[in-house]
């Protein structure tokens, strides 16, 4: 047998030998009671003691509210409320934005600022047609010019009710479709119905930017654009709306589709309406539906 052998032995005698332990009176000596107890018996009830401990805890932490009161242990909600918060605050922002936006234009439409490329919505940069652009007019062009507008019967130059403002513009048809009923401004229609096939686009009829965008009990999803000039159009009785306060919209762009919402309107149409200068004019004057 081994050193090493025999000194495990010794040790393992050691745990298995008895012990008493006696409680006894002090002043009698009388014995109250006694208790036989060797080492190992000793570890093995505490270690018991201490594994039903650890799982009453992990119980404790895993399984009640409790855990919520440890140092350093947060809630497994949290993330999630979290995230939550972070995309509501995200959306308000984005909100206050589009609010901020549109009174902006709302001001700047007032105060006669808003041109035909809004410098806070500037239009896009393309160098595809600048051959065009710069070529030099010359004065025989001028004349041929002049002469085929005159003879053209839709030209905006050969109307003579079109204010000056307007007879430069050349007018992208919104819809194209039936007139039901034209502009009246003695009964305060101050724009034009179209009857068109059914998820038809309505497009906007020059380059601006929209400042309405949004839904009314009589005229349902409304969507007006601002062009240069102070020249506003406005797209009324629309089932979906396509664009939102501050987008810059080219001449051609669609911008809603034609529906029946609000309470003044009888069937799906397009009522399209041109103010220019704060005043209602007549779109039959200056664009063929």
């Amino acid at each position: 047998m081994t050193p090493g052998d025999k000194k495990r032995k010794k040790i393992y005698r050691k745990l298995r030998n008895k012990y008493r332990m006696v409680i006894m009176n002090d002043e009698t000596l009388e014995e109250k009671s006694s208790l036989r107890l060797s080492p190992m018996n000793v570890l093995g009830f505490f270690g018991t003691l201490t594994l039903i401990l650890v799982g009453i805890t992990i119980c404790l932490i895993a399984f009640t509210p409790m855990r919520e009161y440890i140092p350093g242990y947060t809630d497994v909600h949290m993330r999630r409320k979290l995230v939550v918060l972070t995309l509501q605050s995200d959306s308000m922002q984005a909100k206050l934005n589009a609010r901020d936006v549109y009174l902006e234009n709302l001001r700047r439409v007032i105060n006669g600022e808003v041109g035909e490329a809004d410098s806070a919505f500037p239009e896009p940069v393309t160098t595809r047609y600048d051959t065009i652009r710069n070529l030099v007019r010359t004065a025989e062009d001028s004349m041929l010019r002049a002469e085929v507008e005159s003879q053209d019967p839709f030209s905006l130059t050969s109307l003579p009710s079109a204010p000056p403002g307007i007879s430069s513009f050349f007018f992208f048809t919104p819809l194209k479709g039936t007139i039901t009923a034209e502009f009246d401004a003695a009964t305060k229609h101050y724009g034009v119905d179209v009857v068109s096939g059914p998820n038809e686009p309505i497009k906007s009829t020059l380059d601006g930017t929209v400042v309405v965008s949004d839904w009314t009990t009589e005229t349902g999803y409304t969507i007006g654009v601002q062009h240069g000039n102070n020249l506003l159009s406005m797209y009324k009785h629309n089932s979906a709306l396509l664009k939102k306060p501050g987008d810059f919209v080219k001449a051609g762009e669609a911008v809603a589709i034609i529906g029946n919402s609000g309470e003044f309107t009888t069937g799906p149409h397009l009522h399209f309406e041109l103010w220019y200068n704060g005043t209602a004019v007549d779109p039959l004057e200056f664009i063929s539906f």
